[in-house]
């Protein structure tokens, strides 16, 4: 019996993965905060009391991430990019093009036949296709962002925004309502911005099936249908999109144990 952990420290979400014997035991995710150091201790500590273990029966721990590097208890570090690919790889050979979503920049990355990465680009100086722009859209419509998505499916007449800027949408937005547009609608609206700057974004690293998409966006239903259909084909969505680089860590960490 041995134990592996893998440590994502996000911009907004730090996440973490317990492998026993190269099985998911266990997965946190929690808010980053404004301390990456504090953050990478407290999502490890949780995460491994869900099982009752410390670190101390842990045989490796590999930390990724914005803030990967504050982890000082880790054996070792690695790229969030690499990190994604490992873990989208595991989980669906298939996929050749991933897009994540994060809370703060959205990537595109393309994988070989074997997993590995082929290309990468982020798209890191515009909140316009990256979770924030649901945090904006959330708060013009006090509510939360967990709710987006559902109601984006009640949409009628999705609302057509000249920009994919999540600074210009926001008045554009707030415009919107004045003229009378449903939530759903500006929310419907603002998937479709959203899908097309990340699939422009896929596009650029070459397109080719099948796609998946990871990250916090991708539990928006709603985004994931705009991109499934800005694509003209169906997605692979992760069970736990959020921890997808965390798992990969962990299986990073896995495989330096068995060599």
């Amino acid at each position: 019996m041995a134990f592996v952990l893998g440590i994502d420290v996000g911009s907004g979400y730090s996440k973490a993965v317990v492998l026993e014997d190269g099985k998911i035991r266990s997965y946190v995710v929690i808010p980053s905060g404004g301390d990456y150091r504090e953050a990478g201790a407290a999502v490890a500590k949780a995460v491994l009391d869900k099982i009752g273990i410390t670190r101390a029966d842990v045989a490796r721990t590999v930390a990724a991430g914005y803030g990967g590097n504050m982890v000082d208890f880790a054996d070792d570090t690695s790229t969030d990019i690499s990190c994604h690919a490992v873990g989208v790889h595991h989980l669906f050979p298939s996929a050749r093009t991933v897009m994540d979503v994060g809370a703060q920049y959205s990537r595109a990355i393309r994988l070989d036949d074997e997993g590995r990465i082929v290309n990468f680009i982020m798209n890191e100086k515009c909140a316009g296709g990256s979770g924030k722009f649901l945090q904006v859209a959330a708060r013009i419509l006090h509510m939360n962002v967990s709710d987006i998505g559902d109601l984006s499916l009640k949409a009628q007449k999705p609302v057509e925004f000249t920009t994919g800027c999540a600074v210009f949408a926001e008045s554009e937005a707030v415009s919107r309502i004045s003229e009378g547009a449903s939530p759903a609608d500006i929310l419907a609206g603002i998937h479709n911005a959203m899908a097309s700057k990340i699939v422009t974004l896929a596009m650029r690293v070459g397109l080719s099936p099948d796609y998946a998409v990871t990250g916090g966006g991708a539990m928006d239903v709603g985004l994931v249908n705009s991109i499934s259909a800005e694509l003209g084909t169906k997605l692979l969505v992760p069970d736990h999109p959020q921890v997808t680089a965390a798992l990969g860590a962990a299986l990073v960490a896995w495989q330096q144990i068995k060599v």
